[in-house]
């Protein structure tokens, strides 16, 4: 498990080169950012419960220990996990992508 992370953290910084990965990366930071901010004013919770929520929920994860109360953060949770869990996806398949390619491992299944 720790090598798996230690593995995903050295491909983010590895990647940070390429254009395309980082406007990627930086769409999904502001996504949650903007889903934190919004939990933060909507609902009242610390900016802390706020990102977690946020994070929870796009990687669809979903605890239940948080949840919306008011129909506004329903309605916005909606349409939050429609757009933003494409946006997550998209960045976790780069940094797993890039990760797997640079894999001594990989050279082992790769057609001939």
């Amino acid at each position: 498990m720790f090598k798996s992370a230690k593995r995903f953290f050295r491909a983010i910084w590895e990647v940070t080169s390429d254009s395309q990965f980082m406007e990627l990366m930086i769409i999904a930071v502001f996504t949650l950012l903007v889903g934190a901010a919004f939990y933060h004013y909507a609902e009242g919770w610390s900016f802390l419960d706020s990102f977690y929520f946020s994070v929870t929920t796009l990687t669809t994860v979903g605890y239940g220990d948080l949840f919306p109360s008011t129909d506004a953060s329903k309605l916005f949770t909606s349409f939050y996990i429609l757009a933003g869990v494409g946006i997550l996806l998209g960045f976790v398949n780069a940094v797993a992508t890039h990760a797997r390619d640079k894999s001594p491992l990989n050279k082992l299944f790769e057609r001939r």
